[in-house]
């Protein structure tokens, strides 16, 4: 006679396996999980922003009391800061007297960090930086670039940019991010988290997406030091461009009669004797 389990160990066996796969979700690392709702955090920041109220709506109006510090350093934006209400946009923002002893041109570096749970649904706080003068009147404003760096330590890993101080002018610098930055993107790569539409749980070593850009975060501000110009002028930007592959540009680059199928001594019987020289 063949045997059959009882019907009470075969409901374990059900159990146990519709357990263990539950527990497969809790296999895969937190920052590779896909979020249940990747708009929530940024859509709550923003409604955060809109409902402080402004300090400030003037540059006039702010405290250049802090020195923009000789390296980068380490700032917090978010419920809590400073606000201002620039032509009808609020943004936290930072404010800094410059330095009156340094040579000029120098760089100042700025870099943000990811804010969120998982990459996906992480965004970036996207600088926004004017120059004023002794009188609080602006001398050029402009909108950072940032690109991605994944360095050696924490400290140059990151959404990396920087801007250039030159004009002799300059006393005071603001940092805040306008409503075109809010709305921009990052460009990133190089993600352990690729999801699949089809297959959320179908994750890919490599691949590149954009950043959100969002009203807080935690960004850097200081003058250039080495760490950071390195980082940043090898950050990437964006897609590199289609190239035509290594052995073209090798032979474009290094023309040796070898990628014609010639050798050296083919193109020497080639090559005509040179005449004897005259003894008389």
């Amino acid at each position: 006679m063949r045997y059959r389990p009882p019907a009470s160990a075969a409901l374990l066996v059900l159990a146990l396996l519709l357990g263990a796969c539950h527990s497969v979700k809790g296999l895969v690392p937190p920052n590779l999980r896909p979020p249940e709702n990747s708009d929530t955090p940024l859509q709550q920041a923003r409604a955060t922003l809109q409902q402080a109220t402004p300090c400030c709506s003037n540059f006039a109006d702010f405290s250049y009391q802090t020195l923009l510090p000789w390296q980068p350093k380490k700032f917090e934006l978010g419920s809590g800061s400073m606000v201002l209400s620039l032509n009808g946009e609020h943004s936290y923002f930072l404010s800094f007297r410059l330095p009156s002893d340094t040579k000029l041109p120098y760089r100042i570096a700025l870099k943000s960090e990811l804010n969120g749970r998982w990459l996906r649904s992480s965004y970036l706080f996207a600088p926004t930086v004017v120059l004023l003068d002794e009188a609080f009147q602006p001398l050029s404003s402009e909108e950072v670039n940032l690109c991605e760096h994944m360095g050696w330590s924490s400290e140059t890993s990151g959404a990396l940019g920087s801007m250039k101080v030159s004009n002799p002018q300059a006393r005071y610098l603001v940092v805040y991010s306008s409503a075109k930055q809010q709305a921009d993107q990052t460009y990133w790569e190089q993600s352990p988290a690729a999801f699949s539409a089809e297959a959320p749980a179908r994750m890919a070593t490599t691949g590149s997406f954009k950043i959100s850009h969002g009203p807080d975060g935690t960004i850097w501000v200081g003058m250039m030091n080495k760490a950071y110009a390195s980082a940043v002028d090898n950050a990437v930007c964006g897609k590199a461009p289609q190239g035509n592959g290594v052995l073209s540009t090798l032979r474009d680059v290094i023309p040796v009669p070898l990628w014609s199928g010639q050798s050296p001594s083919d193109d020497a019987k080639a090559s005509p004797n040179k005449p004897a020289s005259d003894t008389h």
